[in-house]
């Protein structure tokens, strides 16, 4: 006997989606630039002439963002999770060893990548919420060999900055390993220095600082580490993720699989717009945009998680207050006002993005009034019009400032 599934009930997409769009306020998806939407909603041949010109500019905006001259950047169909995987897996098999620096959940998720595929980890982790520092990783260095050293510029989970990432870089390099960084949060938010630097590998994702969709992702190869690629002694155990395939779309303009081709077209679209806001101006905007809402936050009364001198701008962590249920405050905030922000992993906090389009005025003032009068609605006694007082004097003046 045949079993039929019947026809389910459907409804448009208009019916289950809010009439009023949440405003993306939390540490990623963001909110897109009007030119990124449309282009994300065109579809062309993923092998013809005007793909090729597409790619040849994405790769070329790219060394600009990345502040690299490698040709080696290729564009990944998926999260920034699967650039991450590129690296590992292309740079990385049995018997090579990593060192991963730990502060949190994604620069942990370098390691369980590199155990997946076999390689030796091991795992260097600071005492309490504290950035990894250049004498600890040359402290370890310096007794044991590591074919690759993994972390993150800015661990999105807990809004710590690892402040010590260019004299971490140079010690891994003088090792003879090579340096591997996420720079997902942070890439065009603050200064990244990739040749500089000597990094070897750079990640990052659309959704965040590049202010692009999500679900692709680019990736940057140093001269060094595409070496490793090409003399990698086995075949890389993801078909996608095998760099030496990706070179055929990215460089030679050959099949590799059925390109993201809307997506591709998005992020050339965002990273257009990088270029000609320029990285010194977008990375302005985002430290006067995020310590003006950091100055709001502690002016209405409540408690920065993390301290300053290492506090990651691009993804701002507060403390919950106890007798507080955070979700309770997020999801109020997300019914009431429209604005959305996220919770964390385990930890007692509550996260606001400073990435992209996030960090406009209009978005710091309606966030910062939700935020403190969904508070309010729960009991916290909080200022929430000193707050926008503070945060509003903090951009004015860097007005002033920009003017004179």
């Amino acid at each position: 006997m045949t079993h039929k599934v019947d026809v389910p009930q459907v409804v448009p997409l208009s019916d289950i989606l809010p009439q009023e769009p949440l405003l993306l306020m939390g540490a990623g998806p963001v909110p897109i630039p009007h030119a990124v939407a449309q282009a994300n909603g065109v579809v062309i041949n993923h092998l013809g002439a005007t793909m090729n010109r597409v790619v040849d500019r994405v790769k070329l905006m790219g060394q600009y963002v990345f502040q690299t001259r490698s040709e080696k950047i290729f564009g990944v169909s998926g999260p920034s999770s699967a650039t991450m995987e590129m690296a590992m897996t292309n740079l990385l098999w049995p018997g090579r060893k990593v060192l991963v620096l730990k502060i949190g959940t994604f620069s942990a998720r370098f390691g369980e990548m590199a155990e997946g595929i076999g390689a030796t980890c091991r795992y260097l982790v600071p005492e309490g919420l504290q950035p990894v520092t250049a004498a600890m990783v040359k402290e370890v260095l310096d007794q044991e060999h590591f074919d690759v050293v993994t972390t993150v510029q800015g661990e999105t989970s807990c809004g710590i900055q690892n402040t010590e990432l260019p004299e971490i870089a140079r010690i891994v390099k003088e090792h003879g390993a090579l340096m591997v960084v996420d720079a997902v949060c942070t890439l065009t938010t603050m200064p990244l220095y990739m040749d500089e630097w000597q990094l070897d590998v750079v990640v990052t994702g659309g959704q965040k600082g590049l202010s692009s969709i999500p679900g692709v992702s680019l990736i940057a190869f140093s001269s060094d580490a595409w070496k490793v690629v090409e003399s990698r002694p086995a075949k890389c155990p993801h078909w996608c993720l095998d760099a030496r395939r990706a070179l055929n779309f990215w460089d030679k303009h050959n099949y590799h699989y059925t390109a993201p081709v809307s997506g591709i077209l998005a992020i050339h679209e965002a990273l257009r717009l990088i270029c000609e806001e320029t990285l010194e101006a977008r990375i302005h905007r985002h430290t006067v945009s995020s310590l003006a809402l950091q100055a709001g936050i502690e002016a209405m009364g409540l408690h920065l998680f993390i301290p300053k001198a290492y506090r990651l701008n691009s993804v701002v962590a507060i403390d919950i207050p106890d007798g507080v249920d955070g979700n309770a405050v997020r999801n109020y905030m997300a019914d009431t006002f429209h604005v959305e922000i996220s919770g964390a992993f385990g930890l007692n906090i509550i996260r606001i993005g400073q990435m992209g389009e996030q960090c406009r005025s209009y978005n710091l003032f309606r966030t910062l009034h939700a935020m403190g009068m969904s508070f309010k609605q729960f009991g916290l006694d909080v200022n929430v019009s000193k707050g926008m007082s503070m945060m509003e004097e903090c951009l004015v003046r860097d007005e002033r400032h920009s003017v004179e």
